[in-house]
């Protein structure tokens, strides 16, 4: 019996929208002003979608420049998209620019960041130098012949740096994270797969012993501060609580309005209060300021 032809497989929908979009002719800059006006002072979706449509191929061009990076080409594109939506919505056609130069700009600020975000699942950089370099770093050492993607020469970082008006030390740290590989720390750094390396990171946290010897010290710090502040009067009380027990410290001359009496008669108490903290403390523990109870008066 004669073998029946495979059905023919569907084309990819993704390859019939590029084609699609790539057929749709551009606009005439008449055509252009009418419909970015049409839009934005009429909120005409038909004019907005003509317009938008119009400019899908810029969309994909833009695209296609950020294949090297290894992310989905019809993701890459729906961000594209994005951007040209923004650009239809701060489009002024009274400006006199062409709406498919004022798009350029929004299309691939939006698949730079989409690309930084999603490259690695490490945070790339968001400053403008450390964008600047990750975009163009390995063009301009292709540029110098410098592809071996590992450490650079004084002459050639220095010339990139010079290039792009970035530090030297930033051309040196993009292209060390762009030559490295994101590595999962549940991954094992041995062949008998025993260790992960997770395993090597240190930890900081203090070990059980002196965090318990920590919560009982504080403990007795607290109690020791509780007894000398009993032997204060209550005016001196409020002020040394308000000036140095609370994270924000109120001001002397707030506390004045509150007493009834001038700031520097605040100051005065203050001072006086502290002074006899530090005899009480003295009495109790010693040296008040070597155990860090009250400060130097």
């Amino acid at each position: 019996m004669p073998s029946q032809p495979s059905p023919r497989r569907s084309a990819d929908p993704d390859r019939q929208f590029m084609k699609a979009a790539m057929a749709i002719p551009l606009l005439e800059r008449e055509e252009e002003l009418a419909l970015a006006t049409a839009w934005r002072d009429n909120g005409d979706e038909e004019a907005l979608h003509k317009l938008t449509t119009a400019y899908m191929r810029l969309v994909i061009a833009v695209a296609a420049r950020f294949r090297q990076y290894g992310l989905p080409f019809p993701d890459l594109v729906q961000e594209g998209n994005i951007g040209l939506m923004q650009a239809a919505a701060r489009f002024e056609p009274e400006r006199g620019v062409r709406f498919s130069t004022y798009a350029t700009w929004w299309i691939r600020s939006s698949i730079q960041d989409y690309v930084l975000r999603n490259w690695s699942i490490v945070r790339t950089g968001t400053t403008a130098a450390q964008k600047s370099l990750f975009f163009n770093l390995r063009r301009l050492r292709a540029l110098i012949s410098d592809i071996g993607g590992g450490a650079m020469s004084s002459e050639n970082r220095a010339y990139v740096a010079e290039a792009l008006r970035v530090g030297e030390d930033d051309v040196d740290a993009m292209a060390a994270r762009l030559a490295a590989v994101d590595r999962s720390l549940n991954a094992p750094f041995s062949e008998d797969g025993e260790g992960e390396w997770q395993d090597l990171l240190a930890d900081e946290r203090p070990d059980p012993e002196r965090a318990v010897m920590e919560t009982r010290d504080a403990a007795t710090r607290e109690g020791w501060i509780g007894q000398a502040m009993s032997r204060l009067s209550e005016r001196e009380r409020l002020i040394i609580t308000k000036r140095r027990l609370v994270e924000d410290s109120v001001t002397l001359e707030k506390l004045g309005e509150e007493l009834g009496i001038s700031k520097e008669r605040v100051r005065q108490i203050e001072h006086q209060a502290l002074m006899k903290l530090k005899s009480s403390l003295t009495e109790i523990v010693g040296d008040p300021e070597e155990s860090g109870l009250v400060p130097a008066v």
